[in-house]
């Protein structure tokens, strides 16, 4: 059936109508949506989030936690999130909203605090009293219209300075490689530098080095200097320098401690009536004096190491021992000291004192002689002698060699005194017989 022309005409418009109408609104759709994104798009031109960046503390100390942003958008949020150990990813922690200020989420936390302005778009938090459990990522979050949300992250670095200690150890002389001293910087972070400055030992000891990581993220370095003890090495000075990102360099010195029983005692004379004990041990050695066969006489006194004589008879006369002990052996040495009575008179005093007594008795004989009348009879006993001499020459001379000779003896024997005298006077009384 062949439907006449104006009927068919009549029948399309409708549909024709309302592909129009359906084209024209989403045309009109697609223009408001590109407006608007036009519109957005030149508005965020003026949104400037600050950088992120790392916020570095030390462990126990307050950290600030950046958050602003400079824009003409409505800011309607600010929402604070984390991601750190034991906690989820993006762990929702504070809200800041324009009329109920700073709000806790997922439990209270009272040692964060706003320390910004909502209204200059300012979300800042001071983070107090931080631990190593806090380190991780933190992002400010702003919700703004009609740009959307913008965002600032902060990676939170808690810095753990060392704790140091210097060990030394007191090793017995030997010939096996014993540990000598151990520096140690203990639970730090990030882990510290231990190194030894070693003085007169060096190329003498070497050094060992360890460390140890721990859970919470701090590690422990230490390093211990080795050796063979011997007493040379006791008393060297060594310095351990730590040097760590949460401290300034910190340098531990000690003196190396080797143990050894005392080596050869000697006894020096102190002055003419004392003597001291000496002897080279570590530790320091005890020492003893005593009397060979008999106890320590009341005059004779001990100090320490120093034997005194308060007095020079001959009752102090002996052999006298030293002996020196620590815990890892003894050693003793000996003196026979003696002293002999009488005082010791300068020479020269003697001497001219002697002079004048020799003529002090001549002066004396002379006048008794005189008074006596016995002064003529020695002059007419020495007439007669000459008579003797004029007449037999020999037995003169055999009695003038006589004479002479009876001097040369006294003479010889009173050098030989006079020599022992100045010999025990430069002695001062006293003869030594050491060891």
């Amino acid at each position: 059936m062949i439907e006449p022309f104006g009927a068919t005409a009549a029948r399309r418009r409708p549909i024709e109508r309302k592909t129009w109408l359906w084209f024209s609104a989403g045309l009109f759709s697609v223009i408001l949506k590109m407006f608007f994104l036009t519109a957005s798009h030149l508005e965020t031109k003026h949104v400037e989030a600050v950088q992120a960046g790392d916020v570095v503390v030390m462990l126990g100390s307050s950290a600030v936690l950046p958050c602003h942003i400079i824009t003409n958008d409505r800011l309607s949020q600010i929402t604070w999130q984390r991601t750190i150990k034991g906690k989820a990813p993006d762990d929702v922690f504070v809200t800041i909203q324009p009329t109920n200020g700073l709000k806790y989420r997922n439990g209270q936390d009272l040692r964060f605090e706003s320390i910004g302005n909502f209204n200059d778009k300012n979300g800042t938090l001071k983070f107090s009293n931080v631990t190593l459990k806090d380190e991780g990522s933190y992002t400010c979050i702003f919700s703004l219209f009609p740009s959307g949300t913008q965002s600032r992250n902060s990676q939170l670095v808690i810095l753990v300075p060392p704790i140091t200690n210097l060990m030394d150890y007191t090793p017995l002389e030997g010939n096996e490689e014993v540990p000598l001293a151990t520096c140690t910087a203990a639970a730090s972070k990030p882990k510290a530098e231990v190194r030894w400055i070693k003085g007169s030992l060096e190329g003498k000891v070497r050094e060992e080095l360890n460390e140890t990581q721990h859970a919470n993220g701090t590690t422990t370095t230490w390093s211990t200097l080795l050796g063979k003890p011997g007493r040379e090495m006791n008393g060297q000075l060594v310095k351990c320098v730590i040097s760590s990102e949460a401290t300034k360099e910190e340098i531990l010195e000690t003196n190396i401690q080797v143990h050894y029983p005392p080596g050869k005692v000697n006894i020096v004379k102190r002055s003419e009536v004392s003597f001291e004990c000496e002897t080279e041990a570590n530790p320091k050695a005890t020492v003893i004096w005593t009397r060979s066969g008999q106890p320590l006489p009341p005059s004779v006194e001990v100090e320490r190491a120093t034997l005194q004589f308060l007095s020079q008879s001959n009752d102090v006369s002996g052999l006298y021992q030293c002996e020196t002990t620590n815990p890892y052996g003894s050693k003793r040495a000996y003196k026979f000291v003696h002293f002999s009575s009488g005082n010791c008179t300068n020479p020269i005093i003697i001497a001219v004192f002697s002079t004048l007594l020799i003529l002090l008795i001549l002066a004396i004989i002379g006048v008794y002689c005189q008074r006596t009348g016995k002064l003529q009879r020695f002059s007419d006993l020495c007439g007669e002698m000459r008579q003797v001499w004029r007449q037999d020459p020999p037995a003169a001379e055999t009695a003038e060699g006589a004479v002479i000779i009876m001097i040369i003896v006294i003479i010889i024997r009173f050098q030989i005194s006079w020599k022992l005298h100045l010999k025990s006077c430069k002695q001062k009384k006293q003869k030594e017989t050491i060891n």
